[in-house]
């Protein structure tokens, strides 16, 4: 499979490396406006291939996303001194205008999996301007809370002492600060939560409850305010979900997706656990949560609709 990436600064070469690692793709195409980059992010990722999985990494043009199964969207504009939020949401959808029509007219049935941020918000107009050029709302997948969910299931993981991949739970709603840890659904190899520390002897009050959530919602910025960026998680995130879609292995995972209707807020994009696969969004999965969970969601996808509104505005 065929996987072009749009973008070669550290999310898109990250991810990559880590398509590459998994060997999630036989092929993958950096392509980026600054092409001395991506011929040396291509050129040092294909240095590592002798010592894991034969996979072809190269610099490419748009002409050579013909045929890829997944394209990548990990480009965007940096914030400039004094521009405002807006300003640049709006730089960047002058950017997604005219990445995804042209990547559509070389690879019509691809699939776009969205990384640039703010997520929720790019891929709800990347849905839209691939909508009016015949692609279906369910092949536009933004990455979303992969990787928040991913946190949760890690930190959770350590203080039980199991392997996060027994740990099942969801972060969902914005990937921000309004996103939305669904407690009440927490299992750990199908055993609730509460009977998994009660029978484990396990400490866990609301103090330590507290400091995972927190652990969770502050990762970006502790990250950001020690190195300056983020990239191998959401790295990480990308190739499996990439590594999921290549495979039709119809995971659940939490991407981010245009719904019509969410606790009341029509036409919004956020991230609810989906099955993915080959096709793209293949569902989302009905949750039981509890009130309070169900009025956070509310909460974070009113945030969203009115980021989104103000846009639509503009």
């Amino acid at each position: 499979m065929k996987v072009g990436i749009i973008g070669s600064g550290l999310v898109g070469a990250t991810a990559a490396y880590a398509i590459m690692m998994r060997k999630a793709a036989g092929e993958v195409v950096l392509i980026d406006a600054n092409e001395k980059r991506a011929i040396a992010e291509a050129a040092d990722i294909q240095h590592a291939v002798p010592f894991v999985h034969a996979t072809e990494v190269y610099a490419g043009k748009y002409e050579d996303l013909k045929g890829a199964k997944v394209i990548v969207i990990a480009a965007g504009a940096s914030q400039k001194p004094g521009e405002t939020r807006l300003m640049l949401l709006e730089r960047n959808a002058a950017i997604l205008n005219e990445i995804i029509p042209r990547a559509i007219s070389l690879s019509p049935n691809a699939i776009f999996l969205i990384a640039t941020n703010p997520v929720d918000i790019i891929t709800h107009i990347s849905a839209k301007i691939a909508e009016k050029h015949g692609v279906p709302y369910s092949r536009v997948i933004g990455t979303g809370t992969t990787l928040d969910t991913a946190r949760f299931r890690s930190l959770l993981g350590v203080h039980l002492g199991v392997d996060p991949q027994h740990v099942h739970g969801y972060v969902i709603g914005e990937h921000g600060d309004s996103e939305v840890l669904t407690w009440s659904l927490v299992d750990i190899g199908g055993v609730s939560l509460e009977d998994f520390i009660a029978h484990r002897g396990i400490e866990f009050s609301e103090q330590i409850k507290a400091e995972i959530d927190s652990g969770v919602r502050n990762a970006a910025y502790k990250i950001i305010d020690g190195k300056g960026s983020t990239y191998y998680g959401i790295g990480g995130a990308i190739a499996r979900i990439v590594d999921v879609i290549n495979r039709d292995n119809r995971a659940v995972m939490t991407v981010a997706t245009v719904k019509d209707e969410v606790e009341g807020i029509d036409d919004v994009t956020l991230s609810l656990p989906h099955l993915v696969g080959g096709e793209g969004d293949l569902g989302v999965l009905p949750l039981k949560m509890n009130v309070s969970e169900r009025q956070l969601l509310k909460k974070s996808a009113k945030i969203i609709k009115e980021k989104i509104d103000e846009y639509d505005k503009k």
